[in-house]
Formats: structure tokens, C-alpha cells, sequence
């Protein structure tokens, strides 16, 4: 494969290791959003940015941190893959809203106001009322506009996500969901959110796990392409990009923190059915990192040009972060 081509993984948390990141630098990857924390609260929250400093120690000829829009065109002309830092909540600033510039200035690019639940900020997308972008959450909006954190609801509901959007002088992403018309699961998102996330500026990461796919592990790269391809034609090719939400290697009981978090004494099955208290088959064309050529490939076959595959497999983030990730006043220097 050509490396002309620059790959960006909107969302990946995985059991991180030497081996994940040499599959990355295999399958052509780029840089990669990793998620940070998903209930972890402010303390925990260092103590994973720790860990992360001893990776970008340990294996610093694979890996390094992206701190700014910039460094992910350093990292590749390193010949190395560059790592973004998102939250999958809004638990690591707790309720003190003076978190916010402190984990963006610690590298902390992204955040979601929710994960499934309601949260201090905004509606998750299992509540059964959706009660909007409270107080706080607007004052949260307002500082991540300020400091270049950009503001994520992959896991929020819809009003919350529309108010979000209106609300925001930014850009807003969705950086791992699908489109709900392509299937129905509550996670993924109405035409009228991925409307409003474009006119933001924003960008919508196509997920490849399974639970938000037709027909689950066994969706076809072609079904998945032609995703792709009608939801183009109503975001426009611009705001749109992969976000796979690949979890390699992870044990179940990883699984059941991101579900469970410390909220519940039993398994929350999410969708209602316990057929995904487990995790799912990988899709047989998108094992790990190293299957990305099959995606290009895949692009190519239905009909997209070489300028829009560039702009879904890489650039569209690369502009993103350029649009949202910059703190006010700065230019992109890196840290």
C-alpha cells in the first residue's frame, strides 16, 4: 500500500501493547484517538496519562504523543504513529470546571460529555428522558471552545447532542457511530444529528463494531462502503472519517468497566439483550490495524476517487483537529 495515503483511526481502546502498535505501523495507521478513560475520576485520570508517558517511553520508536493538530504529520514523517488522548466521559474533570484547560494542557484532546448515562454536563443515550445540556455543561462547552478541547457525543443522546451543537462556537464530532438508518441500535445516530454535526464543522467516525452494524460481525465490507457512500451524500464528504472502536486483546472484565463503570451491581447489557454480554466476532476484514488497506480497497471498489478516500481514511480528522483542537489565540506549536 502506498503510504501517500495518511490513515487516522478516530477511536481505538485497546490492551496497548508492542505488538498493537507494530500492527498499526503495518496497516499504514497514521495516528489514533485512544481512549483515555471511560468513569475514571480526576485522580485516576493522571495515573492513566502516567501510564501513557511510560508507552511513549518504552516504545518511542513506534509511538508518540499528539498534542496538536501538527504533530500527526510529525509523527508520520518519523515513521511513527501518532497517539490523541480522548475521554469516553466527562469523569475526569469531576465537577470542577477549572479541569478542563488542566487536562487539555496535560494532552487530553477530546472529550465526551456523556457515555451512556445522564451525566454532570448532558443525556446519555440509554436514559429514557433526555433532559438536554445542563448548567454546568454549557459552562463546560464554553471552557473546551476555549482551550481546544473538542467536544465528543458518540454516546449521548439526541437532544443533548443538538443542544450541544448550538450551543458550541466549535466544531462537534460523533467519532465512532454509524448512521441509525443503516441500523437501528441506540448508539447510532438520526439523519437530523449527522445534519447538524456537519453544519457544525464537526465529523461523524464510522464504527466497525459489530453492535452497530447490519447484520453484526458478519456485515459485509460492501454494506459498510455503501454507508460510507449515502452518508457522504448527506454530511458531504468533508465530516466524515473511521473511528473503528477496535478493543483488541481486552478480557471481559474491561468490558464490564465500560458498561458497568461503578454504577451498577449487574451487567448492563445496553441494547437489552444479552447476546453482547460478551465481546463480538471481529469482522472478518477488519481484524486489527493491519486490515486497513482492506478499507481503502473496499472505497475504491464502490466508486469513490482518490481525493476522498485521502479525505475519509486521514485528512478529514487531520482538518478537524486543526479546526477545534487549537486553544483560542495559539497558533498549532507543538508541546
Amino acid at each position: 500500500m502506498s503510504k501517500e495515503m495518511l490513515i487516522v483511526d478516530g477511536l481505538q481502546y485497546s490492551n496497548w501493547s508492542r505488538e498493537i502498535f507494530e500492527q498499526m505501523r503495518e496497516g499504514g495507521v497514521d495516528a489514533v484517538h485512544a481512549t483515555l478513560v471511560y468513569h475514571e475520576n480526576t485522580r485516576e485520570t493522571l495515573s492513566r496519562l502516567g501510564e501513557w508517558n511510560r508507552r511513549f517511553e518504552a516504545h518511542g520508536d513506534l509511538i508518540m504523543p499528539v498534542r496538536a493538530p501538527g504533530d500527526i504529520e510529525r509523527a508520520r514523517q518519523a515513521g511513527k504513529v501518532g497517539i490523541f488522548l480522548g475521554a469516553q466521559n466527562c469523569s475526569p474533570i469531576e465537577d470542577d470546571i477549572d479541569m478542563v484547560a488542566v487536562m487539555r494542557d496535560l494532552g487530553l484532546l477530546i472529550m465526551q460529555l456523556t457515555y451512556n448515562n445522564q451525566s454532570l454536563l448532558a443525556c446519555g443515550c440509554y436514559e429514557a428522558e433526555d433532559s438536554g445540556i445542563t448548567r454546568f455543561g454549557r459552562q463546560v462547552i464554553r471552557e473546551m471552545n476555549r482551550v481546544g478541547m473538542v467536544i465528543d457525543m458518540s454516546h449521548s443522546a439526541e437532544r443533548s447532542t443538538l443542544e450541544a451543537v448550538e450551543l458550541s462556537e466549535r466544531p462537534v464530532i460523533i467519532s465512532h457511530a454509524n448512521p441509525a438508518s443503516f441500523h437501528p441500535a441506540k448508539r447510532n445516530k438520526s439523519d437530523r444529528v449527522l445534519r447538524a454535526i456537519a453544519e457544525s464543522g464537526g465529523i461523524l467516525g464510522f464504527s466497525a463494531y459489530p453492535f452497530h452494524l447490519k447484520n453484526g460481525p458478519d456485515c459485509s465490507l460492501e454494506d459498510f462502503c455503501d454507508m460510507v457512500a449515502r452518508t457522504a451524500d448527506l454530511m458531504g464528504i468533508e465530516h466524515i472519517g473511521i473511528g473503528t472502536d477496535l478493543c483488541q486483546a481486552q478480557p471481559t472484565s474491561v468490558l464490564e468497566w465500560m458498561r458497568n463503570g461503578r454504577w451498577s451491581k449487574e451487567m448492563d447489557y445496553g441494547e437489552g439483550s444479552q447476546a453482547n454480554a460478551d465481546w463480538p466476532r471481529p469482522l472478518s476484514w477488519l481484524r486489527d490495524s493491519r486490515d486497513f488497506p482492506n478499507l481503502i480497497a473496499g472505497l475504491r471498489r464502490r466508486g469513490f476517487d482518490e481525493t476522498s478516500i485521502a479525505r475519509v481514511m486521514g485528512r478529514n480528522w487531520v482538518e478537524l483537529l486543526e479546526r477545534a483542537a487549537v486553544p483560542a489565540g495559539a497558533g498549532d506549536v507543538a508541546a
